[in-house]
């Protein structure tokens, strides 16, 4: 079937663009390992097997987003699932008779130094674990293919993900370092994908990197406190000095994207904070 756009990895995320692509009358064709029941197409295919991967040219679509998440923390997954697996798409795209552009959802965990400013897109990556390794060796695979973008993410919250809720609930979770948190709303991460797909497909050039993250960087401790106000829990009468690292978001809104959820405080994030 043919497909504006293919979405390789159709989970949370892939989903939410699916549905915002669908409201621009765009066609949308996901692949995933386990398909489940969407309004759009949604196919198997497994990016570990290059053999699975033919769909994609087959849509001749114009965007493909390699919207994909580890299963494991550990670093064989993140080898699979960033690694392996585009590397395998990128060799399934190169069947197409037009490169499309690629949109590859990254992550600002390669980031592994503490900054004492905002860190940016041209910032040096200093990855501390696996992680932040594995998915610097996927953005490589992208470096020379001029119509791939790379979308850094930093710490996706929204329904469903209520882990800072909970800690913020029992003061004895709460972690004995304050570090930044790093935050972006799902909802706008996918209205992200979609504006820069828009952008795109109306003839306007892009970055090849992007760091996603909302207006407000914040220390644990003060989104905790919040969370704990919100519902009557104790407070821990100590605050631990703020150490890691916080990010700029001038490149992203330099794209015209105004931020549905611009803080922590917004959009109920006391209700579906992750």
């Amino acid at each position: 079937m043919k497909a504006d756009i293919v979405i390789v990895g159709c989970g949370d995320l892939g989903s939410a663009v699916a549905q915002q692509c669908q409201t621009l009358g765009l066609q949308v064709l996901g692949l995933r390992r386990h398909p489940s029941q969407h309004n759009f197409p949604c196919l198997y295919a497994d990016i570990t097997q290059a053999n699975t991967l033919h769909l994609i040219a087959q849509a001749q679509p114009k965007v493909v987003l390699y919207c994909v998440a580890a299963t494991e923390q550990t670093d064989s997954n993140y080898e699979q699932q960033y690694v392996l697996g585009l590397r395998n798409t990128l060799q399934a795209i190169q069947a197409m008779p037009q490169a499309p552009l690629i949109l590859f959802i990254s992550s600002t965990r390669m980031y592994g130094q503490d900054s004492e400013g905002a860190l940016h897109e041209d910032s040096l990556p200093v990855p501390n674990d696996f992680g932040g390794q594995r998915l610097l060796q996927a953005e490589a695979l992208l470096s020379d293919i001029e119509s791939a973008v790379v979308l850094r993410l930093t710490g996706i919250y929204g329904p469903g993900r209520n882990r800072l809720l909970q800690w913020a609930s029992q003061p004895e979770l709460w972690p004995s370092d304050n570090k930044w948190t790093n935050r972006i709303h799902r909802d706008d991460a996918a209205g992200l994908i979609t504006h820069l797909i828009q952008l795109y497909l109306a003839g306007q050039s892009l970055q090849s990197c992007y760091i996603v993250t909302d207006m407000r960087p914040a220390p644990m401790y003060e989104v905790l406190t919040y969370f704990a106000q919100q519902i009557g829990a104790t407070v821990p009468q100590q605050t631990p000095p703020v150490t890691g690292r916080f990010f700029s978001n001038q490149r992203m809104l330099q794209t015209g994207y105004v931020l549905r959820y611009p803080d922590y405080r917004s959009g109920g994030y006391a209700l579906t904070s992750s």
